[in-house]
């Protein structure tokens, strides 16, 4: 992006450089490597006669594509840091005035990064107190750190490269942060925190994809032999953005149901679940990794909420019962669901839509009374239907009355 900006601006032509989508794509694979830092380096002193203002003005532009793209959870963790008094910087090789724009942007309260030498309104092209790369970028955070009264030991560092083990090793908390092959082996052998900032907390990911990826290409519902599907008014469904699908509750088996659906458009679900299922053992350790929230009824924590909101936030699909359980004795067949007040709280707070989602059969597959569902009715399999609606129109003012407008979309659904 930044190199697009300088083209836009005219500093830098538009050269095609063979081979270099391979370059690109072995970064990608492997990250930082000695030879990539020497064509950086090199790539700095190319900026030998560049007007300031125009790079200032390439910075900036650069700023306004980037961050948009910004992995959905970094957000989160500046803001939790700055909520907590901390200072956040950013410790990057990339040049000071290329890179300053979007730091600001992002709500970074400074930046270390490599200085280039300029005079009368024109870059040098040369580096100025080293580069801020390896035991250089310890050095120039320890520099701030000292001339802002911060103490680097006890502090926290995020990095995604093996080049910045030095800063990791300094401080009290060192995140590895999408990281590269040989960071992730070290982060497992001194037992870092290793998270991936476009997944919710706690979601692993290998090679670029998380349990919710490898479900979604691998868990078919045309595979299920044991029930059959049928999918109505997907196209409602957004297909990027933050969203609560609400869904009426009839089975265990409503979640896959629920699943199959959002993954017809290519997109994976965050489901809100309690505490029984989400602590249950081995079942729990999977739905933890799939990004489920936890939801402790009854305890008054604010905690789901704050969950759910931080992944709306992101972007995410998040699914909700709005029943909370599965409906008992003649409550099941009622026609008029009842729900809880959730779903709407949320869009409000979140400030996103309510999909409405009808799910019927699935108490075929999985009945209520049953541990386990039944997996060997393969020869009259039962028909589960999944009708998505439209967004549900909310006042906003008044919970119950929202909830009731919720519930009344899916049991029109449900007809």
């Amino acid at each position: 992006m930044i190199t697009e900006a300088l083209q836009a601006g005219g500093l830098v032509r538009d050269i095609r450089v063979p081979l270099l989508d391979g370059v690109y794509k072995f970064y990608e694979l492997f990250g930082e490597t000695l030879a990539g830092m020497a064509l950086a380096r090199r790539g700095i002193n190319m900026a030998d006669g560049w007007a300031t203002d125009a790079v200032s003005d390439a910075a900036h532009d650069a700023a306004d594509r980037i961050a948009p793209l910004i992995q959905p959870y970094a957000r989160e963790v500046i803001d939790e840091h700055r909520s907590a008094g901390r200072p956040v910087v950013l410790a990057t090789t990339t040049p000071r005035a290329f890179v300053e724009p979007l730091a600001k942007r992002l709500g970074f309260d400074a930046v270390v990064a490599t200085d280039i030498g300029s005079a009368n309104g024109v870059f040098t092209g040369a580096i100025e107190s080293g580069l801020v790369w390896f035991r250089g970028k310890l050095n120039a955070i320890r520099a701030w750190a000292d001339a802002n009264s911060v103490d680097v030991g006890a502090s926290w560092a995020y990095s995604d490269s093996i080049y910045d083990l030095p800063m990791l090793m300094a401080v009290q908390h060192p995140v590895a942060v999408n990281p590269d092959p040989r960071l992730r082996a070290v982060a497992t052998l001194r037992r870092w925190k290793v998270v991936h900032l476009d997944v919710p907390p706690g979601v692993p990911k290998v090679a670029g994809l998380e349990p919710f990826d490898l479900l979604r290409f691998g868990l078919r519902p045309e595979l299920l032999r044991f029930a059959r599907f049928r999918f109505e008014g997907v196209e409602n469904l957004p297909s990027s953005g933050g969203v609560i699908v609400a869904s009426n509750h009839r089975s265990y088996f409503d979640p896959f149901a629920v699943g199959f659906a959002v993954a017809k458009r290519g997109r994976n679900v965050r489901f809100m679940a309690k505490r029984e299922v989400t602590d249950a053992p081995v079942v729990g350790a999977v739905v933890n990794a799939l990004g489920t929230i936890r939801v402790d009824r009854g305890s008054g924590s604010d905690q789901p909420l704050v969950d759910a909101q931080r992944a709306l936030r992101a972007g995410e699909v998040v699914s909700i019962f709005p029943q909370g359980t599965i409906p008992r004795g003649e409550a099941f067949d009622d026609p008029v669901l009842q729900g809880k007040t959730g779903a709407a709280r949320l869009a409000k707070s979140a400030g996103v839509s309510v999909i409405p989602m009808g799910v019927m059969g699935t108490e075929h597959v999985w009945p209520r009374q049953a541990k386990v569902p039944n997996l060997v009715n393969v020869l009259n399999p039962p028909e589960v239907v999944v009708r998505v609606g439209e967004p549900v129109a909310l006042g906003g003012r008044s919970m119950p009355a929202d909830t009731k407008r919720i519930m009344a979309a899916i049991s029109e659904l449900l007809r």
